[in-house]
């Protein structure tokens, strides 16, 4: 048992620690926004609402984890989460944008194979590891950057 408690504390503690909880709270995430989606069209909502509805959702969730579980921005200040919570949205709108564009782009110059059943499915593939990526850094040097500062 003292192997798997060091193994779990190496992972989620470790050097690469940031990355994997942002990989595993980002999947908690997807799983959460399937669910309000879910819920929003049973309860009547059109689809595409409640496809909006869920991003919203997904980018609160985002955020909380993001801020106190994967960058460890513990700061409650109201000043300091209003920046964060204001950049975070702001960025996830701009990836979400740019996802979107390099999505068509894709699509457009023949990276729109079938994959799963599900044209131009290796596009949005491409173009969601993209989005990941950016994510991840906005969110570890821009949104929450004064976790990665030195103290005075």
């Amino acid at each position: 048992m003292a192997k798997v408690t060091e193994a779990y504390d190496s992972v989620m503690n470790g050097r690469y620690s940031e990355p994997v909880r942002y990989v595993v709270f980002g999947v908690l995430n997807v799983i959460i926004t399937w669910v309000a989606y879910a819920v929003f069209v049973i309860v009547g909502i059109p689809p595409v609402v409640s496809n909006a509805l869920s991003w919203v959702v997904g980018v609160i969730v985002a955020f909380v984890c993001n801020k106190f579980w994967v960058f460890d921005s513990k700061s409650v200040d109201r000043d300091t989460v209003e920046r964060e919570a204001v950049t975070f949205f702001a960025e996830r709108v701009f990836t979400g944008v740019l996802a979107i564009v390099t999505f068509w782009f894709l699509y457009d110059i023949g990276i729109n194979q079938f994959i799963f059943g599900l044209e131009g499915f290796y596009a949005k593939i491409l173009t969601s590891g993209m989005e990941i990526v950016l994510n991840f850094f906005i969110s570890k040097y821009y949104v929450f950057k004064s976790r990665n500062e030195p103290q005075e």
